[in-house]
C-alpha cells in the first residue's frame, strides 16, 4: 500500500514511526512533515492545511490510504474532501471534528447529554465575563473557543490574572478563536489522557496515558501542547475505566449519533480525576501530543491494520497488543516556549542517545538548513524510552536527553513522578 501521514509534529512522527512498521506499507509519504519523519517517509512538501492539494496529490499518486495527525486540517473538512473523492482517510469529518474546533460545542453538548464536566459559562461580551469571574472568584479557568495550538487554556490564580487574560482573549490574542471564551470552574485532581479508535457507537480503547502540560516543574508555568508524558497511567485503574468508558466514552459515541456528527477516527478525552470524582477537560478528535509518542512505543500489533479494519467497519476485529513494559516520553522545548522563541538552532546528539536500543527520539520542531538539523518550533523533540518499571523508563529518557544538545532547550525533569509515587504508594 501507499500511504500518507499528514501533519508536521512529534504524535505525526510516531504515527509515521509505527505505520512504517506494518507489512502492508510498500510507500510511504508525509505531508509536510518534519526533518525526522523525512528519513523514514518521502516529503510531500504541501501543507497539512492545504486541502485542495492533498486531495490532488493523493490522487495522482494513488495514495492508499491517509492518515490525518492534527486538528486544524480535520476541522477544516480533509476528511469529507477525500471521501468525496473517493480516497480512504483515517479521521472525522468536519461536522464531527467540532467536539475539539469549539470549545462552547464541547461544553454545552456535555451538558446536554449529561457527561461530567466542570460548572462554566459561554461568553461574547467582555463586560460580563469579568462579572462572572468577580462572582466566581479564583483560582479560574478561561478558554478560547476555537483551535489555539493547545495554549488557548489560561488557569488564573489571581482576579487581576483573569481579568486581564478575559481583556487579551477579546482583543484578539487567539485571533477568531478568542471571539468567544469558555469560563469554568478550577477542579482539583489529576490529569489522565483517555484516547480511543472509534467508529459510530463501537470503540477501541488505546493505552492509558498522562500529559503535563504546564512548561515548568511541579505543573508551575502556562499551559503548554505538553511537555511530556508516560503509559500506562496508574490513576487510571480498571474502575475507573469502566466509569470513563459508561459516563463519558460511550454517551459521547451516542450523543454526537443523535446530533447527526457521527465520529469515526481517534477521540481523546483529556480527564481530571479527583474529589469531585471523573470531569472532561477537553475532547480532541485526534491522537495527543506527547501521549501518542510513549503509546506507540508500546503497541506491538499493526496500527495501519487497525485503522483499516475500522474504516471497513470491522471494529470487533480490531484488538490491538500492548507490552507489558512502561514508556516515558520527555519533551525538549525551545527557550521562551510557549510564548515567544527563536529557531534555527543546530541539534547534535541524537544519535548518540539513542544508541541505547530502549531509546527512541521522535522530531517535532526540526528542519534541515544546510545540511544541518535545525530546530523550527517551539517543541522540538519528544525523547522516548521503554523500560521494566516506570522509574527504570524515566531514567533511561533522562540519561538520552542529556545527550542531546541545542541552544536554550528547555525541558521538565519531572516527566513520571506522579506515577511513580502513585506505585510507590500503592506497594507500601
Amino acid at each position: 500500500m501507499k500511504v500518507l501521514v499528514v501533519g508536521n509534529g512529534g504524535r505525526e512522527h510516531a504515527l509515521a514511526w509505527k505505520i512504517k512498521q506494518s507489512p502492508l506499507v510498500n510507500k510511504l509519504y508525509v505531508a509536510r512533515g518534519n526533518a525526522g519523519i523525512w528519513k523514514i517517509a518521502e516529503k510531500v512538501d504541501i501543507s497539512p492545511t492545504d486541502i485542495p492539494n492533498l486531495v490532488k496529490f493523493a490522487k495522482e499518486n494513488k495514495i492508499d490510504f491517509t492518515v490525518v495527525g492534527p486538528e486544524q486540517p480535520l476541522s477544516a473538512g480533509i476528511v469529507d474532501a477525500f471521501e468525496e473523492a473517493g480516497l480512504k482517510i483515517f479521521g472525522h469529518k468536519k461536522d464531527a471534528a467540532i467536539l475539539e474546533a469549539s470549545k462552547v460545542f464541547a461544553k454545552n453538548f456535555m451538558k446536554k447529554y449529561g457527561i461530567p464536566t466542570a460548572f462554566y459559562e459561554t461568553f461574547e461580551r467582555e463586560d460580563d465575563a469579568i462579572d462572572f469571574v468577580k462572582r466566581m472568584g479564583t483560582p479560574i479557568v478561561i478558554k478560547a473557543d476555537g483551535l489555539a495550538a493547545g495554549k488557548g487554556v489560561i488557569i488564573a490564580n489571581t482576579l487581576e490574572e483573569a481579568i486581564q487574560t478575559i481583556k487579551d482573549m477579546f482583543a484578539g490574542k487567539f485571533g477568531e478563536a478568542s471571539k468567544r471564551i469558555v469560563i469554568e470552574e478550577f477542579l482539583e485532581g489529576e490529569e489522565a489522557s483517555y484516547i480511543a479508535m472509534v467508529k459510530g457507537d463501537k470503540l477501541v480503547p488505546m493505552a492509558t496515558s498522562q500529559d503535563h502540560k504546564r512548561v515548568f516543574d511541579n505543573d508551575k508555568g502556562p499551559n503548554t501542547g505538553g511537555m511530556g508524558a508516560y503509559s500506562p497511567a496508574p490513576i487510571v485503574t480498571k474502575e475507573i475505566e469502566e466509569e470513563i468508558l459508561n459516563r463519558i466514552m460511550y454517551p459521547t459515541l451516542k450523543g454526537m449519533i443523535k446530533e447527526g456528527r457521527e465520529l469515526s477516527g481517534f477521540l481523546y478525552a483529556g480527564l481530571m480525576i479527583g474529589p469531585k470524582g471523573i470531569n472532561v477537560l477537553e475532547f480532541n478528535v485526534r491522537m495527543g501530543d506527547p501521549e501518542t509518542q510513549p503509546i506507540m512505543r508500546r503497541l506491538e500489533s499493526d496500527l495501519l491494520k487497525h485503522m483499516i479494519d475500522i474504516l471497513e467497519g470491522n471494529i470487533e476485529d480490531v484488538k490491538p497488543v500492548w507490552s507489558n513494559k512502561w514508556s516515558i516520553g520527555v519533551v525538549m522545548a525551545s527557550k521562551g516556549y510557549p510564548g515567544k522563541y527563536e529557531t534555527g538552532f543546530e541539534i547534535t546528539g541524537i544519535e548518540e542517545a539513542e544508541k541505547d536500543p530502549d531509546v527512541v527520539v521522535f522530531h517535532a520542531g526540526t528542519d534541515i538548513k544546510n545540511g544541518k538539523l535545525v530546530t523550527s518550533g517551539g517543541r522540538v523533540l519528544t525523547v522516548t524510552a521503554v523500560g521494566d518499571t516506570l522509574k527504570e523508563a524515566k531514567e533511561k529518557a533522562y540519561r538520552a536527553v542529556e545527550k542531546i544538545h541545542f541552544e536554550g532547550a528547555h525541558y521538565r525533569k519531572d516527566i513520571g513522578d506522579k506515577g511513580i509515587k502513585r506505585l510507590e504508594n500503592l506497594n507500601r
